[in-house]
């Protein structure tokens, strides 16, 4: 009697048990956010505002003067946040700078979870199997936003000249630049053709651009990936994608060969 007594326990409890994994079922270990996740999130943002409070203690902030009307400082910089979006003035007409880029970008994080059909789910970071999407954001945010924040930080100087490290930062030093358009580089004198000239350059761009990315996709993913992406999907990647490409070799043309714009017309510049 005692040793069935003491079985029946057992019995009972090993029931309960597959009587719930039944219920759960397989796969389902999933754990909830409360207190497993927000508990690890808490002790994370003590540990940096803790980190951070030191920081601002062990360091003084570079804080200036009370800021005088009469007198502009040289070089007159926005902070450090918004120096990236102040570098492109260099490079673009103030409303392609400011207004359209900063627009794309915006844009651009919003569209993120409509035009990703990652079939793992959102989340989903394994450089493995996302290695292109990894490296379009490290070559979006690291090399075309980071890079111009420590420009804008480090590099230029006064007359928002460009001073390598080493190099004392004269207020006195003037660089002669002579920056035209492509065209007018070309050859072309007439302001129309100019313009149509460089015109038809930015719709080949992307036209080209396009169609060059296209292919690549189906040659890195296989048509049935293209089919399952749409063609709506596709455009809009293209397009902010060629955006990007787009900057830096504006940017590099105006470092290598002083070229203000490639088409200029009365409205607009591109």
């Amino acid at each position: 009697m005692a040793t069935s007594t003491a079985a029946k326990p057992a019995e009972t409890g090993k029931r309960i048990e597959v009587s719930i994994k039944k219920a759960i079922g397989p796969g389902d270990d999933k754990v909830h956010t409360w207190p497993h996740l927000v508990r690890a999130e808490f002790l994370c943002s003590v540990l940096v505002i803790f980190g951070m409070i030191v920081w601002a203690l062990m360091l003084d902030a570079p804080l200036e003067e009370p800021a005088n009307p009469s007198r502009t400082p040289n070089p007159s910089k926005a902070p450090w946040y918004f120096l990236g979006l102040q570098e492109m003035l260099v490079f673009f007409d103030p409303w392609h700078a400011g207004v359209v880029l900063p627009s794309f970008i915006i844009v651009g994080l919003m569209v993120i979870p409509y035009i990703d059909i990652n079939p793992k789910g959102n989340g989903y970071y394994c450089y493995r199997d996302r290695k292109w999407e990894i490296l379009t954001f490290i070559f979006g945010f690291h090399i075309l936003w980071v890079s111009l924040i420590i420009i804008g930080t480090l590099l230029r100087g006064p007359g928002w000249n460009w001073f390598w490290p080493w190099e004392k930062w004269d207020p006195h030093r003037v660089e002669a630049l002579t920056s035209v358009n492509l065209p007018y580089l070309l050859g072309l004198r007439d302001y129309f053709w100019s313009a149509v000239f460089g015109g038809v350059l930015v719709v080949a761009f992307f036209v080209v651009g396009t169609v060059a990315m296209y292919a690549w996709v189906v040659w890195l993913k296989g048509q049935e990936f293209m089919e399952r992406w749409g063609m709506t999907r596709f455009a809009i990647t293209s397009f902010l994608f060629l955006n990007m490409v787009a900057t830096l070799i504006k940017m590099l043309m105006r470092h290598m060969f002083n070229i203000k714009y490639v088409m200029e017309t009365p409205w607009i510049n591109i």
